[in-house]
């Protein structure tokens, strides 16, 4: 049995063979084109050729390309664990053809490949081409033989391919893999095809034509060829079983997932949707997608947690969906090394999903479950969906999936009504906090203990909501709540309010922020999510440790760039604001000009020395008068209480703060300054992170910087010097396009002089010079005044569906003639507008269509004027 990894390797080196280039596979994030989430097809990184608008060196080209279709236009995620071949992510066999061979040899390459040496049956395939395409049907039924009766035409729906609405596009042909009588379904083009009896395997484009935006297809001078085929898919084929997920790849993460799982049965389809997602999660984590809310990142973290939620199903409750990128890499490594040296952080970037999604999780399949029981009919109601997304932060597209594996519907009509209201509530909600209108009267002050401890016993002495006080809060409602005693950090000095939980012996109540309140008093700020929090319960108040720890990494780093950028910049520098959170640190500052390079490598090392020294953080607490005398750094127009807190880290930084830092300044780990800028004038602010975020993205950079050099076929040391060259290069070959523009400007104004005609003793000459740009078309417009004498000229130019044009009135004319005046004339006939001296003006449009009656416009103009 040939596996999928010799499958692969045989399928390259066939084509290597046969003089195609062997290229790598392109990241999951498409370069430089905005029209795609992912890259979903071999062709991708190959667009701008097909489109014309690069060359490559060599005219074949052979790859094994990743490839995730999860978002967007192409997402087969909600079909993945319910069908027997789509994925998120797969993999695309492909040869290309660059203006080189054709029909005829990709189609004997394919029938090659499949029949001679993977050992096809030919009575087992099916071709189909493009109805009108007589050239390939011909080439299959007489050159390669095969059987009319195994052979169909089809539509443009299924047998013509276009790159979008105009461009490159062809028909192509497909062929099928027949699995047998016992299987329901029916040939390709037959009323019943949509059976599983007949896979598709190999489809083969020809782009021949270019569509214009009238719909006219135009031969290509250079046709090509864009094949792809499925690794999983042909691996089933050859490997006998009728599911993807029966290959030997998926058989081996299904196992693996089956052990980590605890789940018995391997048929289990929770099982194939973890085999499928790891894959995707984890070569789009390596491609440099980190978990988020919006765009690519909402993508992978909707992925990881239908995984996740696969996995809860089955039995399992604890975090199991990293562990299985060991098992990927013993399948995948050798084929896509990137993987394997992104492991680690591949790895920690799930773990660290999944045990931020397990209460999440928990919390919520409780509350569905018990709705699902009480249904009455089979539609999950609409304030129950928004229930879960609200309180739970359950997404409803996970809820739209467990509702499809129970046979059952959403309201989506009341969700939305639920969540309008939930709008309308927020806004109204908003009034209290930190810019409260409403005085949130309690008597004395919260004590804090949040120095010491990050989780202590306390008394509820007061609840607020949007109305004012209240003497309780029930499940789901959103509120403020005052403890005599909290560990919780209030928002202060730049440093963002804790968060964690409030727990009561009778609710549970979720602290989403942390203000304060007029002198002392600490408000926690958040929402209900069981039960019921009343004044007078004791509750426990839990920080979240791991994100008070994270920004306590980051606000410590203020302290020493602080002092750093004082030592290397100037006294002068003062600290005009600041942002410290979990993520990273924000650091605003007075200085008058940009911090150069050398200056950032000067601060940045200096800090990281200092935390290397690992002095311990001192705090003192001391008069005002005597923390200044001591030299303690206070910020301009900060109000201070007269006794205040001196943060000291050795005799490098003093402060004072009265934020929450590390104990030892080593605690740090790291600190890296990834920007600088400007934000006022005189102002400029720097970005750093800290600790294992600083170190993601040193790695996330030298990622990039490997990818950089492996696109330069270089190693890393060489990508300066390689990038050097290629700019010097370009720079030549612009200036050698100059040069030939100018040339070129220079003999399409010799044979325009001919074309100039007479009127009233003027020549008026008005011309296209298609391709030119402004440069050469000011050039040409010049040696014609010259060559002309009394002239009027216009001249234009239609570059990328853009139009240039330029008016020129010899001196002599100016008294009589203006250039603004004719080019405004001309440009309004072009959707554009223009100007500039009375003997040469210049102006741009957007409607090539009007050139011709644009240009017809000139010789009355002129006549009309003299005329007058």
């Amino acid at each position: 049995m040939i596996t999928s990894a010799e499958l692969r390797a045989s399928f390259l080196d066939y084509f290597v063979e046969r003089g195609h280039a062997l290229v790598p596979s392109s990241p999951l994030i498409p370069a430089n084109d905005p029209t795609l989430l992912f890259t979903n097809a071999g062709m991708v990184q190959f667009k701008e050729v097909f489109l014309g608008r690069e060359r490559r060196a060599e005219p074949r080209a052979v790859s094994a390309q990743r490839c995730v279709r999860a978002g967007g236009k192409h997402n087969d995620l909600e079909n993945v664990g319910y069908t027997a071949r789509h994925h998120t992510f797969f993999e695309m066999l492909g040869n290309f053809s660059f203006g080189d061979y054709f029909k005829r040899d990709a189609i004997e390459f394919a029938w090659d490949y499949l029949v001679r040496v993977l050992g096809l049956p030919p009575q087992r395939l099916w071709i189909t081409v493009y109805t009108e395409d007589d050239e390939a049907a011909d080439i299959w039924l007489n050159d390669i033989g095969v059987d009319p009766a195994r052979f169909s035409r089809c539509g443009a729906k299924d047998n013509f391919w276009s790159m979008g609405e105009t461009g490159p596009c062809g028909p192509c042909s497909e062929i099928f893999y027949d699995h047998g009588p016992e299987i329901p379904g029916g040939p390709p083009g037959s009323p019943d095809e949509d059976g599983d009896r007949y896979v598709e395997i190999w489809n083969l484009v020809f782009m021949q034509f270019n569509r214009d935006a009238d719909g006219q297809l135009t031969p290509l001078p250079r046709p090509s060829v864009d094949t792809g085929m499925g690794l999983e898919r042909l691996a089933a084929v050859l490997q006998q079983v009728h599911s993807n997920y029966e290959i030997d790849l998926f058989v081996r993460l299904i196992d693996a997932a089956a052990t980590l799982t605890g789940c018995d049965d391997r048929e289990n389809k929770s099982l194939r949707v973890i085999a499928d997602h790891i894959r995707s999660v984890a070569f789009l984590i390596t491609d440099g997608v980190t978990p988020g809310n919006e765009g690519r990142g909402y993508v992978l973290r909707r992925i990881m947690r239908r995984a996740i939620r696969h996995g809860y199903q089955i039995g399992c409750t604890t975090p199991f969906f990293h562990r299985l990128v060991e098992t990927l890499i013993a399948e995948m490594g050798a084929a896509y090394p990137e993987l394997v040296a992104a492991r680690a952080h591949v790895e920690r970037i799930i773990l660290l999903e999944e045990e931020r999604f397990a209460e999440t999780l928990e919390h919520g399949m409780r509350l569905l479950e018990e709705a699902i029981a009480t249904l009455s009919g089979m539609q999950i109601p609409g304030p129950t969906v928004f229930k879960l997304y609200d309180t739970y932060g359950f997404p409803t597209d996970l809820t739209a999936d467990i509702a499809r594996e129970r046979g059952l519907t959403l309201d989506l009509a009341g969700f939305e009504q639920a969540m309008t209201q939930q709008r309308e509530r927020a806004r109204a909600a908003s009034q209290f906090g930190t810019t409260s209108n409403h005085a949130i009267d309690v008597q004395g002050e919260t004590e804090f203990c949040g120095y010491e401890r990050l989780q202590d016993e306390a008394n509820v002495v007061a609840i607020f909501s949007a109305e004012g006080s209240r003497d309780q809060l029930a499940q789901g409602e959103e509120g403020l709540v005052v403890l005599d005693l909290s560990p919780f950090y209030a928002e202060s000095g730049g440093q963002v309010g804790d968060r964690g939980w409030l727990i009561g012996e009778t609710g549970r109540f979720e602290v989403f922020d942390t203000q304060k309140q007029g002198e002392g008093t600490i408000c926690h700020i958040g929402r209900v999510r069981e039960g019921v929090l009343a004044v007078g319960d004791r509750a426990t108040a839990q920080v979240d440790g791991e994100r008070r720890r994270a920004t306590a990494l980051n606000h410590s780093a203020t302290h020493l760039l602080h002092a750093a950028l004082r030592t290397v910049l100037g006294g002068h520098v003062q600290q005009k604001g600041s942002l410290v959170g979990p993520e990273r640190l924000r650091f605003d500052f007075s200085h008058y000009e940009a911090v150069t390079r050398e200056q950032l490598v000067a601060i940045e090392r200096l800090i990281n020395r200092e935390v290397r020294e690992n002095h311990l953080v001192e705090t003192r607490i001391m008069n005002l008068e005597d923390a200044k005398a001591s030299g303690a750094l206070a910020l301009f127009g900060e109000k201070y209480r007269e006794q205040v807190r001196v943060l000291r880290m050795g005799e490098f930084s003093t402060e004072l703060c009265g934020g929450t830092h590390v104990k030892a300044v080593g605690d740090i780990g790291l600190v890296k300054i990834i920007g600088e800028s400007g934000i006022a004038s005189g102002v400029r602010r720097i970005e750093a992170v800290t600790g294992e975020r600083a170190i993601d993205w040193i790695e996330a950079d030298e990622e990039r910087l490997l990818r950089v050099a492996g696109l330069l076929k270089g190693g890393r040391e060489e990508v300066d010097q390689r990038v050097l060259q290629l700019l010097e290069r370009s720079r030549r070959l612009e200036k050698e396009l100059e040069q030939l523009k100018a040339k070129l400007a220079q003999a399409s104004g010799q044979d325009l002089v001919g074309q100039a005609v007479a009127v009233g003793g003027i020549k008026v000459l008005a011309a296209r010079l298609d391709g030119s740009d402004s440069k050469a078309l000011r050039t040409t417009l010049d040696r014609l005044k010259d060559q002309l004498g009394s002239a009027v000229i216009v001249l234009a130019a239609e570059t990328d569906g853009k139009v240039s044009l330029i008016a020129g009135v010899t001196k002599d004319l100016t008294g009589r003639l203006k250039a603004g005046d004719l080019i405004r004339e001309v440009a309004s006939c072009v959707g554009g507008k223009g100007g500039g001296r009375p003997d040469m003006a210049q102006a741009g449009g957007s409607d090539p269509a009007g050139l011709p009656a644009a240009l017809d416009l000139v010789e009355p103009w002129v006549r009309q004027r003299l005329d007058g």
